[in-house]
């Protein structure tokens, strides 16, 4: 699933609980009831109780105020209680607390901290997390400790050994940031000197923090003959992103083996694009003896260069037998350059020699200003990650949308006709991007009649979790960020549209609309086919569904088919198309005729009554289809569905999740961008090409979805098509993927024309297993990025009944009892659970 590959920094992201406002001008103060209450609620708090203010008490207040938008990411609630309005016992009697701030954990005093230890913004937030986190990060101070360490995480984790000259400094508050995400990972450990600096080659006097990852996990490439781990040193200054970067880095592969040529081969994709590559070539008289080698220098270079290993047996190799090594710079990223080495320690010293030319160009120029830091994150794969981190102390304005709490929800839902609501977490990267094209939204459509409203999930929970005394219009909460559309006394409204200010401002101006629609005269017939009912949604084109029905008939009931049912009970016919309005709504839009207007329009058209006609917005200038008669609405919109369905659709990024939603295999076609006349209409020729295979294949064709990519306008299908075949081939490119039995890819014969008979005829042979495979997919799962952060498996070691813990027996048995007890919100409840934006 790379099409919204939308892979976020957590690290950045901070995942602790929420706090009860963002604390961005002022420090909070509480009052002694205040305390209290918040105390006895349980929630980490780190508090300073203030007498009277001397010139240094006002410094630390000054950094205490700017650390609590650091540690409300953490869950940790940062303020000061005033002791001269009203006493805190214990708290406020004595000398001692003027120069002591408290954290406090699970309803009582925690930890103490001298003010002369949380002196600015860096030690606070590094000491309150040292302390959340004393269990996680050990601390040593000789090398006989560390080995103890060693040995008991062999097997089972990594270690990242952290080298900090002080306590409180960024260095140690980017170590404990670190911890806080990747504790669960790996085995942390702080060290500040002492003899186990000796072991590790560190001069104690040297200014400079470091960190080391220790390999002590079980692997089969890891040489474990000795009784102490392998280590990597990261050699880039300590800070939050470069030791990020240095983690992702060590989970990188040892050696890859390729089968292209160094230069068809990929520059490394994030995590890892500021990192170079080296080649080396194999022979297959020499293979293992060459892989061996090509791990004992991997393992040299781990940190420095990711390590590829290439086989001259592939006749994709071009490169000269004169050649036995190349490299790729990370600033040069098109550019290979080939070497012939007598020793690889040669490579060796190319990196280690450029390694110290970076670092005395760092030198020269000094400390990088805080703007030209902030610069370095342009260049970051994950953009919405990036987003959010810049913007991690700046909370957007949220004037114009309703905060929702469990207090307010069902009177503000009650007094709008429409109220959307965006349910988000303030620590989801995700949310926090999508929330600003939320604020978009709700300023364009101020002063309507649409309330736009906001749910804060890590605040709000009962509300998320739909428990409340008084009746919850929707299932829990269960993907984030979730937009549902609320209107008194109805159910909820799922928004399963794309993520953006656009499509989230068209659905909602099309939701305003009646689903269906009543129309009782021929011109609000011609207007509802014609003419979009806001003017913000002039030139876009939307689908229609218009439902012909008799409400009045007398009849002889003889034959009961379905057509005579609708006839003799007319009524049901129009529920049935209006209960699968109302689940269109937003999405196309929906009209209703009936008696004597809807007998004239089927008069005039030759159709019998009833009847339910399909204008698809991209076959605009044809008569509209006519769908058989449904016996539900689950039926009707299937219908609807299929009929909406693009014969050859061009897939873009917007429209991918339909499409794959139908569960059919893909026969898609990639089209490059056209230089001019000629190759447009190549293009155009491809493309009815392809229409030709569909219309030939006939009912053979059932079974996939003929599509193509325009890869000028959907510039993400050039690294999709990268990875289904392991490089970029020529174009065109025919390929046939996401197959239900499997998860082969196969390409069309690239030197072979693509016409109708030859592909179908291809078709057949894969089906006939005469066809190898030209790749596989990936698979497709999206496990959390660290551990503590798998929810679910938490919820099974805490409840051994839970679904995962069950055996497939027990969960059919679940399922059997389940649809015994199904009732009219069972189709509900699937919505919410199916929700879409958990799978992008």
């Amino acid at each position: 699933m790379m099409w919204m590959c939308v892979a976020v920094f957590l690290l950045w992201l901070r995942s602790g609980g929420c706090t009860e406002k963002a604390n961005t001008s002022e420090l909070i103060e509480y009052t002694a009831a205040d305390f209290y209450e918040k105390l006895h609620s349980g929630k980490m708090m780190f508090i300073y109780f203030e007498h009277q203010v001397s010139p240094t008490i006002s410094l630390f207040l000054l950094e205490l105020e700017k650390s609590a938008d650091a540690l409300q990411d953490y869950g940790v609630l940062v303020g000061k209680v005033n002791c001269d309005k009203k006493l805190v016992q214990a708290y406020c009697t004595q000398e001692r607390e003027r120069h002591t701030a408290f954290l406090f954990r699970g309803g009582k005093e925690f930890l103490g901290f001298d003010l002369d230890t949380v002196f600015d913004v860096n030690s606070i937030v590094s000491e309150v997390l040292f302390a959340i986190l004393r269990e996680e990060v050990k601390y040593v101070h000789t090398d006989t400790d560390l080995l103890a360490m060693e040995k008991a995480a062999r097997g089972k984790k990594d270690i990242v050994l952290g080298y900090v000259r002080s306590l409180g400094t960024q260095e140690h508050r980017s170590m404990m940031e670190t911890a806080y995400v990747y504790g669960s990972k790996y085995q942390f450990i702080l060290i500040t000197g002492g003899p186990v600096l000796k072991h590790l080659g560190v001069d104690e006097s040297s200014p400079s923090s470091q960190v080391w990852f220790l390999h002590c996990r079980v692997h089969s490439k890891l040489p474990l003959s000795s009784e102490r781990c392998p280590l990597t040193r990261m050699r880039k200054p300590l800070s939050t992103l470069s030791l990020h970067s240095f983690l992702q880095l060590m989970e990188a592969p040892l050696v890859s083996e390729v089968y292209d040529d160094p230069s068809s081969v990929q520059p490394p994709q994030f995590p890892y694009q500021q990192t170079p590559q080296v080649f080396l070539f194999s022979r297959p008289v020499t293979k293992q003896q060459d892989l061996d080698t090509a791990t004992a220098l991997a393992w040299r270079l781990r940190g420095l260069a990711l390590l590829l290993l290439v086989h001259r047996q592939s006749p994709a190799v071009k490169t000269p037998d004169e050649y036995n090594a190349a490299y790729r710079l990370p600033e040069k990223s098109s550019e290979v350059k080939y070497l012939t080495l007598n020793d690889h320690d040669e490579v060796l010293e190319l990196f280690t020699n450029q390694e110290k030319e970076e670092e005395d160009e760092e030198d020269d120029e000094g400390w990088l200003e805080d703007d030209e830091v902030d610069s370095h994150f342009a260049k970051l794969d994950d953009e919405i990650a990036a987003s959010v981190y810049e913007n991690r102390g700046n909370l957007p304005d949220m004037d114009s949308i309703t905060q929702l709490t469990s207090d307010n929800f069902h009177t503000a839902v009650s007094q709008s006709s429409l109220t959307v609501a965006l349910f988000y977490l303030k620590w989801d990267a995700v949310s926090m991007a999508f929330l600003s094209s939320f604020i978009e939204v709700a300023e364009r459509l101020e002063g309507s009649e649409v309330q736009m409203s906001a749910v804060d999930c890590g605040e709000w929970t009962d509300l998320c979790a739909a428990q409340s005394s008084l009746p919850i219009p929707f299932q829990p909460i269960t993907a984030f960020p979730c937009v549902l559309l609320l209107r008194p006394k109805e159910p909820a409204q799922l928004y399963r549209g794309m993520l953006g200010s656009e499509a989230l401002h068209r659905f909602i101006l099309l939701s305003l609309q009646a689903s269906p629609v009543l129309l009782s005269t021929k011109e609000e017939v011609t207007s509802f086919l014609q003419e979009v009912p806001h003017l913000e949604l002039a030139g876009y084109h939307p689908d229609r569904v218009m439902g012909l029905f008799k409400t009045q008939l007398h009849t002889d009931p003889g034959s009961l088919s379905v057509n005579h049912v609708m006839l003799l009970c007319p009524a049901a016919g129009v529920s049935l198309f209006t209960e699968a309005a109302k689940s269109l709504r937003g999405e196309m839009l929906t009209g209703l005729l009936t008696n004597g207007l809807a007998e004239k329009w089927a008069a005039e058209h030759s159709m019998e009554l009833p009847a339910v006609l399909v204008f698809p917005s991209w076959r605009a200038h044809t008569p509209p289809s006519t769908l058989p008669v449904s016996t539900s609405s689950e039926e009707l919109l299937t219908h609807i569905h299929s009929v909406l369905l693009h014969r050859l659709p061009e897939l873009t990024v917007e429209n991918l999740p339909s499409f794959l939603s139908l569960g059919k295999a893909l026969l898609l076609l990639f089209v490059g961008e056209e230089e001019d006349e000629i190759g447009r209409k190549q293009n155009q020729a491809l493309v009815e090409e392809m229409r030709g295979v569909v219309e030939v294949g006939g009912g053979r064709m059932e079974q996939y979805l003929a599509c193509w990519i325009h890869l000028g306008r959907t510039p993400a299908g050039m690294s999709v098509l990268g990875s289904y075949l392991g490089s970029m081939p020529p174009l065109p490119a025919l390929v046939l993927t996401h197959l239900p039995s499997g998860d082969e890819i196969y390409q069309f014969p690239p030197n072979t024309p693509i016409v109708a008979s030859s592909v179908l005829q291809w078709l057949q042979r894969i089906q006939g297993g005469a066809v190898s495979a030209a790749g596989m997919l990936g698979e497709d799962s999206w496990p959390p990025a660290v551990e503590f952060l798998d929810f679910l498996k938490i919820m099974d070691v805490q409840e051994p009944d839970s679904a995962q813990q069950q055996t497939p027996e027990e969960e059919e048995e679940e399922e059997d009892s389940k649809e015994e007890d199904v009732d009219d919100s069972s189709s509900h409840s699937d919505t919410f659970h199916n929700n879409p934006h958990s799978e992008l």
